[in-house]
């Protein structure tokens, strides 16, 4: 196995972990008119990155993946924004909240990078 199949790999997975603990997050909130909104939300955005990723490793062009790549970029900016209002709406869940926060930052991070290398 090459790197490119490792690295692919871990990418697909890590995608999935993230939208997977979105889930087991959002399973531990409280609902009331301010959270529930804002739980759709991130379980949009959350679980998008790792199903936009697959797109995009199945994508059919240069252009088609780079497009794609863009997508869960924006997504884990959205997931960041979505996790940071979630604990302004309900602070006990901040603890938790710190590490998602972290790896919506670090996949960010990793998805803009591939995304500027994709010309």
């Amino acid at each position: 196995m090459n790197n490119t199949q490792i690295t692919k790999y871990d990418l697909e997975e890590r995608t999935a972990k993230f939208g997977e603990n979105i889930i087991k997050f959002c399973n531990k909130l409280p609902r009331n008119p301010i959270t529930t909104p804002l739980i759709t939300q991130i379980i949009k955005a959350g679980t998008s990155v790792g199903a936009n990723y697959c797109e995009a490793d199945d994508a059919e062009s240069k252009d088609d993946f780079r497009h794609k790549i863009g997508i869960v970029k924006k997504e884990c900016r959205e997931s960041k924004h979505f996790i940071r209002m979630i604990v302004v709406a309900n602070p006990t869940s901040k603890q938790d909240a710190i590490s998602l926060w972290q790896e919506a930052k670090e996949l960010n991070l990793i998805f803009n990078k591939i995304y500027q290398k994709v010309k």
